[in-house]
C-alpha cells in the first residue's frame, strides 16, 4: 500500500446560501474546469467517518482554535468501499496538510469496531501511528459526516474550489460503509459551505470573481460542525 503526502497549501472557508453558491459557481465555470473524478453531473458524494479520543481533544481544539492540530479519518465515495483511505488532516498556521493512504475493508471495519489495528512493519508510516493513536489515545469513530461536492480546479496556484451541499451527520458510525442508516442536516436549510485551497497564492482573476470579502468565512471544520449540532437533536 502507497502512503500520500500533500504538502501545505491555504484553505478559507466560507459559508453561502444557495443563491450565493450558484452565483460562484457561474463566475468560476468560465476560468476552473471541472474535477476528472466528478460524475456526469459534475459532482460526486464524500463520506467520511472521523475519529477522536474520549476527552473529545480534537473537538475541542477545533472549538479553541489551537495550532498545531490534527485529526484522522476514513473516507469512501459516492457509498462505494472499493477504495477505502485513511487520511490525516492537519493544521499550522492556518495552513492545512492531508496525509492519506488505502486500507482494506477490514482494517476499516475492525477501527469502526474500536478495535486496535494490528501495527506491522510494512504498514505504511501513517497506519501505524493511526494505530498508535488507537492504543494510546484510545481512538473511536465519533461521528459520519456526508456532504454533495462540486469541484472545481485550476491549475495555476494549484487551485481548487469546492461547493459542499446539503451537509449531513449520523451517528450510526458503525454502518459507514452501509448504504442504508440515518443521516440528519446539520445547517440551518439553504446553507451550504464553499471551500477555497491553493498553494501559495490565489490568482487575480479568481480572486476577484469570486469576491471573497463578501462571504461569510468559518474557521470551523465539518466535524466541528456534525458534532456541535448533533448534540441538538
Amino acid at each position: 500500500m502507497r502512503e500520500e503526502g500533500g504538502m501545505w497549501r491555504h484553505e478559507l472557508k466560507f459559508v453561502c446560501d444557495a443563491p450565493q453558491m450558484r452565483i460562484v459557481e457561474s463566475r468560476i465555470k468560465p476560468l476552473l474546469k471541472q474535477d476528472p473524478h466528478a460524475g456526469r453531473d459534475g459532482r460526486y458524494t464524500v463520506r467520511s467517518v472521523y475519529f477522536d479520543d474520549e476527552w473529545d481533544t480534537c473537538y475541542r481544539e477545533n472549538e479553541e482554535g489551537t495550532d498545531p492540530r490534527e485529526k484522522f479519518r476514513i473516507r469512501i465515495y459516492d457509498g462505494s468501499a472499493d477504495r477505502i483511505t485513511l487520511e490525516l488532516k492537519q493544521k499550522l498556521r492556518g495552513m492545512t496538510r492531508k496525509l492519506s493512504c488505502p486500507i482494506t475493508r477490514a482494517q476499516c471495519e475492525a477501527a469502526l469496531r474500536g478495535e486496535v489495528l494490528q501495527n506491522k512493519g510494512d504498514m505504511p508510516q501513517l497506519l501505524q501511528k493511526f494505530a498508535l493513536q488507537q492504543r494510546e489515545r484510545l481512538l473511536t469513530a465519533k461521528v459520519i459526516v456526508e456532504y454533495d461536492r462540486v469541484p472545481y480546479v485550476f491549475r495555476l496556484g494549484n487551485v481548487r474550489i469546492t461547493l459542499d451541499e446539503n451537509i449531513r451527520s449520523s451517528s450510526q458510525t458503525a454502518r459507514f460503509l452501509e448504504q442504508d442508516f440515518l443521516r440528519r442536516p446539520v445547517m440551518p436549510v439553504g446553507n451550504h459551505v464553499l471551500e477555497v485551497k491553493y498553494d501559495e497564492f490565489l490568482p487575480d482573476p479568481i480572486r476577484q470573481v469570486l469576491q471573497l470579502d463578501t462571504l461569510r468565512r468559518t474557521s470551523f471544520s465539518k466535524y466541528y460542525l456534525c458534532r456541535y449540532f448533533g448534540t441538538m437533536y
